[in-house]
C-alpha cells in the first residue's frame, strides 16, 4: 500500500536539516514581556490585572470572555506596567498586558495534577484544559477546549495529531515528538476519553524517519493507538489534507472536522493538553524555530509567551549576514515582519531569516495560461481565474467558482512562472467575503 497523501500539492525544499538536529533549549527572556490578550481566534481575553500589580510565573493574568475564547497566563514573575496596544505577527495591533520581568521567576501554585487522568470525567477534562488556557498551537489557534466540544461525542471515530509539520524550514514539532513523544501520546490518550468510539492516529511524513520511530514506541501496546506515515508533500498538514489522506474523507468550508467524524489537534497542542490534565500547568511558553541561512545557530527553543522576537534572534546567535526577509512561521503560511519587537504567542511557531528575497526579485508578468496552478492545487481550484475575480472585486464569480473552498497552502503562487501574488490576492478576497458576510450578519 501506497503513503497516505492528497491529489496536487507542491515539494519545495525543506530545509529543515539547518534545525532539525538543534535540541530544544530553554531560553530566558529580557526585561519587559509583551502578553497579547488575543493568541487565539475568537474573543480576546479579558485582563485581571492592573498597573502596579505583582504578578507570579503560570498566574491567569486575563480570563476568557466568552465560549470561544481562553485565559492568559504569565510567564514570569514581575510587576504589571499597564495594559497597552502592541504589534502582532500579522502586521495589526492588539492589547496586550506588559509585565516587567524581576528575573525571580517565582511560580504560582499550580492546579492539582490529576494523577490517573482515567479517573476524570468529561467535563473535568475539558475545564482543566480551558482553564491552562490551551489554543491550537499548529498556527491558527482555535480554542482547545471548543474543538473538543462538538454536538455528538459519539459520532467522532478519529483523532488525529497533525505532526505533518509539512511547512519548509519549521523543526519545533519534529522536536517536540522526538524529546517528549510521552507527552504527545498521553495528550492523545486523554483526548480520546472525550471520544468512547475513537481511534487515535499520530500522522508524520516519510521524511521523519527517527520522529516515525520514537512515537511508534510511545504508542506500542496501545490498540487504540497508532502512528500513519504520510507521503512528504506540502500542504499535508493542512487540516482537509490530513483528513483526506488518513481517512478518504472530504470536508469543504462549510464543514468542521466533527462532520467528517474527526478532530485534528497538532503535536504540539496534545502535549499541552496532557501537560494541562496531568500536571496541572498552564501554557506559559511554546517551542519555537530560529533558522534560515542568516542565523549564527539555528535553534529550537522552549520560548516564554511574552518574549520578543528579536531576543530569540539573540539567543541563536545573532544574524551572520544581511537580511532581506524576516518572517514569523514558515516561508509558505507565515507573516513577513517589518519590525522584530513582537511577542511570542501560543501560535508562535518559527522566527525565519533570509538573505535573500527571492519573491521580490521577480516581478510579476501576464498569466501565460499554463494550468500549473490549477494541476496543484490541492482543492482543485483555478487559482488564476479567482485571483483575477479578486483583483477586479468580482464577489459573485469569485463565489461561483468556488473561491471560498481555497485553504491559503500558497501552491499555486510557488509554482507560477509569471510570478503572480495568486494566494495573496485570493486570500484578500476571501477575507472581503467574510467581512461583508459578517456586515449582512449584524444588521439581521
Amino acid at each position: 500500500m501506497g503513503l497516505s497523501s492528497f491529489r496536487g500539492g507542491i515539494h519545495p525544499p525543506g530545509n529543515k536539516e539547518l534545525s532539525k538536529d538543534s535540541s530544544i533549549r530553554q531560553v530566558k527572556p529580557g526585561k519587559e514581556l509583551a502578553y497579547l490578550l488575543s493568541q487565539h481566534i475568537g474573543v480576546p481575553a479579558r485582563p485581571l490585572v492592573k498597573k502596579g500589580d505583582r504578578v507570579l510565573a503560570g498566574q491567569k493574568i486575563a480570563e476568557a470572555s466568552g465560549f470561544v475564547s481562553v485565559p492568559v497566563h504569565a510567564s514570569v514573575s514581575g510587576t504589571v506596567k499597564g495594559i497597552e496596544q502592541r504589534l502582532t505577527a500579522a502586521g495589526s495591533v492588539c492589547d496586550a498586558v506588559i509585565v516587567e520581568n524581576d528575573g525571580m521567576y517565582q511560580e504560582a501554585a499550580a492546579a492539582d495534577p490529576a494523577g490517573d487522568p482515567g479517573q476524570l470525567s468529561r467535563e473535568e477534562i475539558l475545564e482543566r484544559i480551558r482553564e491552562a488556557g490551551v489554543a491550537g498551537m499548529g498556527g491558527a489557534g482555535f480554542p482547545t477546549h471548543v474543538k473538543l466540544s462538538p454536538k455528538d461525542p459519539e459520532k467522532i471515530d478519529y483523532v488525529l495529531i497533525n505532526g505533518a509539520e509539512c511547512e519548509p524550514y519549521l523543526t519545533a514539532d519534529y522536536r517536540q515528538m522526538l524529546e517528549y513523544p510521552e507527552q504527545v501520546a498521553g495528550g492523545l490518550r486523554i483526548l480520546l476519553q472525550l471520544f468512547p468510539h475513537a481511534k487515535g492516529v499520530v500522522c508524520i511524513e516519510d521524511n521523519k524517519p527517527e520522529c516515525i520511530r520514537v512515537m511508534e514506541q510511545a504508542c506500542a501496546g496501545d490498540p487504540s493507538l497508532q502512528v500513519r506515515v504520510l507521503k512528504t508533500k506540502y500542504p499535508q498538514g493542512a487540516e482537509r489534507m490530513l483528513i483526506y489522506a488518513v481517512t478518504g474523507r472530504k470536508i469543504n468550508s462549510s464543514l468542521l472536522p466533527a462532520d467528517a467524524g474527526c478532530v485534528v489537534d497538532n503535536a504540539q497542542t496534545a502535549a499541552a493538553v496532557y501537560r494541562a490534565v496531568v500536571l496541572g500547568k498552564p501554557v506559559t511558553e511554546r517551542i519555537v524555530t530560529v533558522t534560515g541561512d542568516a542565523v549564527a545557530r539555528p535553534s529550537n527553543f522552549l520560548a516564554p509567551l511574552g518574549m520578543d522576537h528579536g531576543e530569540l534572534l539573540e539567543a541563536a546567535g545573532g544574524l551572520t549576514k544581511p537580511v532581506e526577509k524576516l518572517v514569523s512561521g514558515g516561508p509558505m503560511m507565515g507573516f513577513a515582519l517589518f519590525d522584530l519587537h513582537i511577542p511570542v504567542t501560543k501560535t508562535t511557531s518559527g522566527l525565519l531569516c533570509l538573505s535573500a528575497d527571492e519573491v521580490s526579485r521577480h516581478k510579476p508578468t501576464a498569466c501565460i495560461n499554463c494550468g500549473r496552478c490549477v494541476a496543484e492545487c490541492p482543492e482543485r481550484l483555478v487559482p488564476a481565474r479567482l485571483a483575477r475575480f479578486a483583483r477586479y472585486g468580482d464577489e459573485k464569480n469569485f463565489l461561483k467558482y468556488y473561491g471560498m473552498e481555497c485553504c491559503e497552502c500558497g501552491s499555486c503562487s510557488y509554482v507560477c512562472p509569471a510570478r503572480r501574488p495568486l494566494a495573496q490576492e485570493i486570500r484578500s478576497m476571501r477575507k472581503m467575503v467574510l467581512a461583508n458576510r459578517k456586515k449582512e450578519g449584524e444588521k439581521k
